[in-house]
């Protein structure tokens, strides 16, 4: 059996995997707060912003950490269809999430529909990432860390999005934001645990590409999103912001006679 190493880099894959993570919720919080301000075609466009942020989050998260993922005695590959599929699928799953909350009229019912589906999604992006892992050996996974790994990634996204609902000053946000950080990451780290490779030694080429060849750049390009669409909110006006600028603009009735 090989062994398995999470962090070859030292801590530096697993704090920026945090990082990632944490900034993609705390930006996917934001935007939901701004959808349940607004109406119509506003609604669903921030829907739709935090949607994509708190996908890109987790999935740059789930691929950093990779970074750091090695395997004594083969190399490691990953093909490429099966890793882009694992970037639809948060993408998708998360915003059928959000827009379940986001639109649902019975809160409850839509809060735990919405946190199984994301869930749910959220496990079938990590598996379907290690699905695309190309390595000379066999890999299995122990049965009840995956349940248990599952089960972290539904509770987790279940409390990302009551905080969507009911969380609503920056600083709640941020606090918010670090713990679903820490739980997107307890997820990962869970499923990795129950990973188990048994090395084949061989000569043979791997097909696929390198995480340095592609991995790497797409986890920057997609932090590079994050960090412009967080300026992108942190500059734009609340629908609070923008009632009192309308309302300091409107021209000043002109007083009574005597």
């Amino acid at each position: 059996m090989g062994h398995l190493d999470h962090a070859t880099f030292g801590w530096l894959t697993p704090a920026l995997s945090y990082v990632m993570a944490s900034i993609g919720a705390a930006l996917g919080l934001r935007c939901t707060v701004r959808a349940l301000g607004a109406t119509g075609r506003s609604r669903r466009n921030w829907l739709v912003t935090a949607a994509s942020a708190i996908g890109t989050g987790i999935w740059t998260m789930h691929f950093v950490a990779m970074l750091g993922f090695g395997v004594s005695g083969t190399e490691i590959r990953y093909n490429v269809p099966l890793t882009i599929l694992s970037l639809l699928t948060a993408m998708i799953v998360v915003c059928a999430g959000v827009f379940a909350v986001g639109y649902g009229r019975d809160r409850a019912r839509a809060l735990l529909l919405g946190g199984l589906t994301t869930g749910l999604g959220v496990a079938s992006m990590h598996y379907l990432g290690m699905a695309a892992v190309r390595l000379h050996g066999d890999v299995t996974y122990d049965p009840a860390l995956v349940a248990l790994s599952v089960v972290i990634a539904v509770v987790a996204a279940t409390a990302a999005l009551w905080a969507a609902l009911n969380i609503k000053s920056p600083v709640a946000v941020t606090v918010a934001s670090l713990v679903m950080g820490g739980a997107v990451s307890s997820m990962h780290y869970t499923a990795m645990w129950a990973v188990r490779v048994e090395v084949s030694p061989s000569g043979a080429v791997l097909p696929g590409a390198t995480a340095m060849q592609f991995i790497f750049p797409l986890a920057v390009g997609l932090g590079s999103y994050l960090f412009l669409t967080s300026a992108f909110v942190a500059l734009s006006p609340t629908a609070g912001e923008r009632e009192a600028s309308a309302s300091a603009q409107r021209p000043v009735g002109n007083a009574a006679a005597p």
